[in-house]
């Protein structure tokens, strides 16, 4: 039987089967450049956040639709959420595609801050990208495997809420993963990398106080604030950071806390996050949270419920599978940015201080690592269900961290659109690569097998609840 490392090697090195047929997957994904961008923009203008992405969601599958894609739309309980496929027979390659956007930030294209009025989400985080990058590489593969007659089915899963909703953690625990071969998908970033990058297990809730309401003046002795609980909530929370494990984390916001100064709110409530590098660290980090608030409630003579909002487990690496996209990337390269680009970028950086990059690190591929990530992602999920690689490009200005104004600016750029088609065309290299190589597959499917152990059993960090629809409305 072959190790590891020899099937590791023939994947890697084995000879390519695409310059034989002629077709050359890289080149389908540039001829839809003007589509990329296209789609790219306008999830950008539209900027719907989660489960709420109709319009977004709805352009995709009209497009997919028109490639000749069948679809299966509003799985998992999840309106927004589809699955698109073309080909028949085996193996099944899947590519997901996110499409949501954050709440609270937005940006024009502008190189310098320039809210804009009204608006109230923005895709920070380069959801638009995602989805516009990976419907991209998902025809390209379609068109490769209608052109040379190969046997198997390219998937595009329209993967809703991963801000906080934990769509693809529905679908997994749906079992819409459970007959793919391997699972592929990418990131908005300020660099290009294939490094194997694991994440963070995580888990939110909203938790809500009740109290009485009372004229603050008037009568306080017969107020009871929810808002109190809140408060002695958080202070408890804001202790346990110093009792935490190194890598984990915890993070709220306060949602609701009165709307008054001289009225005893009667409710109130906060949104937690909690992170750790296993499922279990989460768990026993949450069970002194919701004493935290059992406290609170009863000190501050307030009632306290909770409502899970999501979780997410961590994110499952294939260093099978990633050394491979890390060729992949090298074979398409990074971004290159033109005059005008790289003059937009610059007038960005100023904004960064000494956190700017060299603006042609875009056009660099970082090298090859395993590592820890802090932050965490849905994709975790279906990693567990099925044998999964991912890649990020420079679709940011280098220096640029997620979640902030740089980046819903670049996101809505052409810089943005370049480096979704850099993830585009890696992706559909990828995918061909699988269709082509079995002893790829094999690999990826042994390491998988050996990471989750012989008694794996999967188990959501949701529970049983149905979708949060509503926990952005």
């Amino acid at each position: 039987m072959k190790s590891f490392a020899s099937l590791i090697a023939i994947a890697a090195f084995a000879a390519s089967p695409l310059a034989a047929q002629g077709v050359d997957p890289a080149a389908e994904v540039a001829a839809q450049q003007e589509r990329t961008a296209r789609i790219a923009h306008q999830l950008w203008d539209w900027a719907e956040v989660g489960f709420l992405e109709e319009r977004s969601s709805a352009l995709m599958m009209e497009e997919l639709t028109s490639e000749g894609f069948r679809i299966e739309s509003g799985v998992a309980e999840i309106p927004t959420a589809f699955v698109a496929e073309w080909g028949k027979g085996g193996p099944v390659i899947a590519i997901l595609a996110e499409m949501d956007a954050l709440p609270g930030i937005n940006q024009s294209s502008s190189s310098t801050r320039d809210p804009v009025e009204g608006k109230g989400a923005g895709h920070a985080c380069g959801h638009n990208l995602f989805g516009a990058g990976s419907l991209t590489a998902a025809i390209a593969v379609k068109n490769w495997l209608e052109a040379t007659g190969t046997p198997g089915r390219i998937r595009l899963y329209g993967t809703p809420a991963e801000e906080g909703g934990s769509g693809k953690v529905y679908m997994t625990r749906a079992g819409l993963f459970d007959d793919v071969d391997i699972a592929i998908h990418w990131h908005a970033d300020d660099e290009n990398s294939a490094a194997a990058r694991t994440s963070l297990a995580n888990r939110s809730a909203k938790f809500r106080f009740t109290g009485i309401s009372a004229h603050a003046a008037g009568a306080p002795e017969r107020g009871r604030s929810a808002l109190d609980g809140v408060e002695a909530m958080n202070m408890m929370a804001n202790m346990m950071h110093e009792h935490m494990p190194q890598q984990a984390r915890m993070h709220y916001v306060i949602t609701s806390g009165g709307n008054a100064p001289n009225v005893v709110p009667d409710f109130a409530e906060s949104f937690y996050y909690v992170r750790h590098p296993t499922p279990e660290g989460v768990e026993e980090i949450w069970a002194r949270l919701e004493d935290a608030a059992r406290g609170a409630a009863l000190g501050t003579g307030t009632k306290v419920e909770w409502e899970v909002i999501h979780g997410n487990n961590p994110l499952l690496v294939n260093e099978a599978l990633a050394k491979v996209m890390d060729a992949k990337l090298r074979q398409v390269g990074g971004v290159i940015y033109t005059q005008e680009e790289r003059e937009w970028a610059a007038e960005i950086q100023k904004s960064f201080g000494n956190a700017a990059k060299p603006l042609d690190s875009a056009a660099e591929i970082q090298p090859y690592s395993k590592s820890l990530g802090y932050g965490s992602t849905d994709v975790g999920d279906v990693s567990w269900a099925t044998p999964t690689v991912g890649v990020r490009t420079a679709t940011w200005v280098p220096g640029t961290t997620a979640h902030s104004w740089q980046a819903v600016a670049a996101s809505g750029n052409s810089i943005g659109h370049k480096g979704a088609q850099v993830a585009a065309k890696a992706m559909a290299l990828m995918a061909v690569e699988l269709f082509t190589n079995p002893e790829l597959r094999a690999a990826a499917k042994a390491e998988f097998d050996a990471s989750r152990g012989p008694d794996y059993q999967y188990r959501s960090l949701l529970g049983d609840r149905a979708p949060a629809l509503d926990y952005r409305k």
